[in-house]
């Protein structure tokens, strides 16, 4: 079976070139989506994981699209390549054009901003996104508070589920690729999505991701990264809203059957814990065709 991670980064967690190929290899990972990260440098913490690739104008971008497109010309079969431009920039959509033009880029991520995601130059970006036909990967958090004054008392990116679903409605035409913690605490109806960065407990009915993805069919996500194996690794017990049952357990074998066409599986990391979590749950082999491989590809096609 082809597997296709479609969220990773360029020299992330340690992983140059050949220590990302070989970690591919070992899994049995046939392809990479490669994302950027672009933003100011006040947007990201200095302590994460990035260490930030400065430019000769001053700027400092955590995941810049050179070391992708480092990647992609190094192995051109193994990667698919994006890049999100800040869209607050006003040379944001003319990069990307050129990005598109020039180097084939067939991907639209990571939009990671402290912004909201409907303000009117993203809505423009995204607008312009589906009309080349390039899905947009998203990165949404709260702001919850890190304890920390300076750099920033919190992270926040997105704004709120909120401000994301006004985006959704205004661009039918772009398929958006939900990520991250303030997305996936909202696999339930609790109020833990504002208070903490990885919800656990009992999902209770309410979750807006099931009204999100049955009111707009531009809506996906990727299983990437603590946030998607935390949300679905939940106790689904107490959910009773069709078309899950009290008898469903704490498994999410429900949530993959009904948006099945939808999600993408990813990492964000180097680690195999979504591909183990998806081999023991007892999905019809189509099913897991479609997570692993084919719903990516059909979005590229």
């Amino acid at each position: 079976m082809t597997i296709i991670d479609a969220h990773n980064h360029p020299d992330w967690l340690g992983h140059d070139l050949p220590k990302f190929l070989a970690n591919m290899d070992s899994f049995g990972i046939d392809k990479t989506w490669l994302l950027t990260w672009e933003c100011p440098p006040d947007e990201y913490n200095p302590a994460s994981y990035f260490p930030a690739m400065h430019f000769g104008d001053g700027s400092a971008y955590p995941v810049p699209f050179e070391a992708c497109l480092r990647y992609k010309q190094a192995a051109p079969e193994r990667f698919v390549l994006g890049y999100a431009p800040d869209p607050r920039r006003p040379e944001a959509i003319d990069q990307l054009q050129a990005a598109i033009e020039i180097h084939g880029v067939q991907v639209c991520g990571e939009i990671k901003l402290r912004m909201l995601y409907d303000n009117p130059d993203a809505l423009q970006l995204f607008r312009f996104c589906g009309e080349k036909g390039l899905p947009v990967t998203f990165h949404l958090d709260y702001p919850i508070p890190t304890g920390q004054r300076y750099p920033r008392t919190d992270w926040w990116y997105g704004g709120s589920i909120e401000a994301f679903e006004r985006a959704l409605r205004a661009c039918p035409d772009t398929v958006f690729i939900g990520h991250a913690p303030g997305f996936w605490a909202h696999i339930s109806g609790d109020d833990q999505y504002d208070k903490v960065g990885y919800p656990k407990g009992p999902v209770l009915p309410g979750g807006r991701l099931f009204h999100l993805f049955r009111t707009y069919p531009n809506l996906y996500a990727d299983l990437s990264a603590g946030s998607a194996y935390t949300a679905l690794t939940r106790d689904f017990s107490q959910l009773e809203e069709p078309p899950f049952s009290s008898e469903s357990g704490a498994a999410a074998e429900p949530f993959f059957l009904e948006f099945q066409d939808r999600l993408l599986f990813g990492r964000d990391h180097f680690d195999d814990r979504m591909q183990s979590l998806l081999n023991t749950l007892e999905l019809p082999a189509e099913v897991l065709r479609k997570v692993f491989s084919g719903n990516a590809e059909a979005l590229l096609a």
